[in-house]
C-alpha cells in the first residue's frame, strides 16, 4: 500500500476555527487595551500642561482667571513644546485656574480633572 501523510480537510478546518476564534476573542482586547493608552498618555499631557500653567501663572504673577498665551506655557513643558495627543486631538489650555481639555471625545473621552477642581 502506498499511503501518502498529510492532514484532512477536516483537520485543517478544525485548526482554522480555532485560530478564529482566538483571533475574535484577542482583537477586541487590543482596542480596548490602545484606547486605553491613548487616554491614559492624554491625561497624562493635560496634567503636564496643568502644571506648566500653574508654574506660569507663579513666576508671571497671574491671578486666577488670567488668560495665558499656549506659547508661554510650553516654556514650561519639558521640550518646551506643544503637546501632541495620542488620540489625534488637540489641546485647550483655558485661563489660569481652569483645567485644559481636549477635543478627542471618540472612542472615550480624554478628561482631567486639574488642581482647580475642573473646567470652566
Amino acid at each position: 500500500m502506498n499511503r501518502k501523510s498529510g492532514f484532512t480537510l477536516v483537520e485543517i478546518m478544525i485548526v482554522v476555527a480555532i485560530i478564529g476564534l482566538l483571533a475574535a476573542i484577542a482583537i477586541p482586547s487590543f482596542v480596548k487595551a490602545r484606547n486605553t493608552s491613548q487616554q491614559n498618555a492624554c491625561i497624562n499631557n493635560l496634567r503636564i500642561i496643568d502644571d506648566g500653567k500653574q508654574q506660569w501663572a507663579f513666576v508671571a504673577r497671574k491671578a486666577a482667571g488670567a488668560a495665558v498665551v499656549d506659547a508661554s506655557i510650553n516654556e514650561y513643558i519639558k521640550g518646551g513644546t506643544y503637546p501632541i495627543c495620542p488620540g489625534g486631538g488637540t489641546y485647550t489650555y483655558f485661563n489660569v485656574g481652569s483645567a485644559p481639555c481636549c477635543s478627542v471625545t471618540t472612542p472615550t473621552s480624554h478628561t482631567f480633572v486639574g488642581s482647580s477642581g475642573g473646567n470652566d
